[in-house]
């Protein structure tokens, strides 16, 4: 191959795999030197020059001045040597560059495997580099192919492909290939394959980071989100805060006419959010907590067991449970709280008899 013909065959492989051209010229670079160096008995005296801007692809063997030749790979007389540099001495090195056609040769019998692992390695690289910029990050997915038997979703993230299963997807999620959809990356783990990152739409830190998003007041710190609970798919709760005294923490995430808060719900597919403010105070913690329910009192049985119990009018005792359990479950999460839910007035019991 010309020198310039290899040139262009490493800027389509950069093209092709997404990896710089300097390491796919450090790989070939390792590969070559470790081909060469076994027709040397594996001795440290190979080494490669490759030149992107001279086109230059260069290998050579550096070779300690002696006195005497005991090995002919390593080493060259101090006479030989003196023709070339009259001036060189014993214990100096020079280099002696091999026959190009014969190092390509090596490369192409002895090397390929190790162009091509080497090359791999270096994009498995890129990839953990760009996957760990990723990590605990929201990102913007494609579809690529939807598993018609497990509903596993192929994305793309970038120049990634990653897997999205079906128990990471929110219930309503029904994806098309195609589709855009924002996901969250939990995590980055070391597989067989390579570095792989673990992908979801369940996960709170969804929630989390489009608040982020949407809320500048939450990405400049002016209002902290202290927790959050979640039921995927159907309802999040959210504590924020704010030392401001002049800033309303949940006017600032719900957004005029609710606009930042909807945009996070249409995001999520309508799963409904109920933004709450934080509380130093237990009992005004967990009331706020139960929203929408109205609460009439909150009783701390005990601080060091962190339980409860709540009193609400009659007509509102299904709405601070909510269904299924899910609003109380909900509060009960978001504050840290065991919370026992009591109507105000016990409903009398009427027996009928014959």
């Amino acid at each position: 191959m010309k020198n310039a013909e290899f040139f262009e065959a490493v800027a389509a492989m950069a093209r092709e795999k997404g990896v710089s051209k300097e390491a796919i010229f450090d790989a070939i670079s390792k590969s070559v030197i470790t081909s060469v160096k076994r027709d040397y008995g594996d001795k440290d005296i190979v080494f490669c020059e490759i030149d992107p801007e001279k086109t230059t692809f260069r290998v050579f063997l550096r070779k300690t001045v002696v006195e005497e030749v005991t090995d002919p790979d390593s080493e060259v007389s101090l006479e030989d040597a003196q023709k070339k540099r009259k001036r060189i001495k014993v214990g100096d090195t020079m280099d002696f560059e091999l026959n190009t056609k014969s190092v390509s040769r090596i490369a192409a019998v002895k090397g390929k495997h190790l162009i091509r692992q080497n090359v791999g390695d270096a994009e498995q690289e890129r990839k953990r580099e760009e996957l760990q910029s990723k990590n605990q990050e929201i990102a913007t997915a494609k579809i690529i192919r939807v598993d018609p038997v497990t509903l596993d979703a192929q994305i793309e993230i970038g120049k990634i492909v990653e897997r999205l299963p079906r128990a990471e997807q929110l219930p309503n999620d029904n994806f098309k290939e195609g589709d855009t959809v924002k996901v969250f990356i939990s995590d980055i783990k070391e597989g067989t394959k390579g570095p792989k990152a673990m992908v979801s739409r369940t996960h709170q830190g969804l929630v989390k980071r489009l608040l982020e998003i949407e809320v500048p007041e939450i990405f400049d710190g002016t209002v902290e989100i202290r927790s959050i609970s979640r039921e995927a798919g159907s309802r999040s709760k959210i504590a924020v805060y704010s030392s401001d005294e002049n800033v309303d923490p949940v006017g600032a995430c719900i957004g005029q006419k609710g606009a930042r808060i909807n945009r996070i719900v249409e995001a999520l597919g309508g799963e409904k959010i109920d933004v709450i403010t934080y509380s130093d105070d237990p009992a005004e913690y967990v009331a706020a907590a139960l929203a929408p329910a109205k609460i009439i009192s909150v009783e701390i049985l005990s601080e060091s067991e962190r339980t409860c119990r709540v009193t609400v009018p009659n007509n509102q005792l299904s709405l601070a449970i909510g269904n299924k359990g899910q609003n109380a479950r909900l509060a009960a999460r978001l504050t840290g709280w065991k919370i026992d839910i009591k109507p105000e007035f016990e409903e009398p019991v009427i027996n009928f008899d014959d």
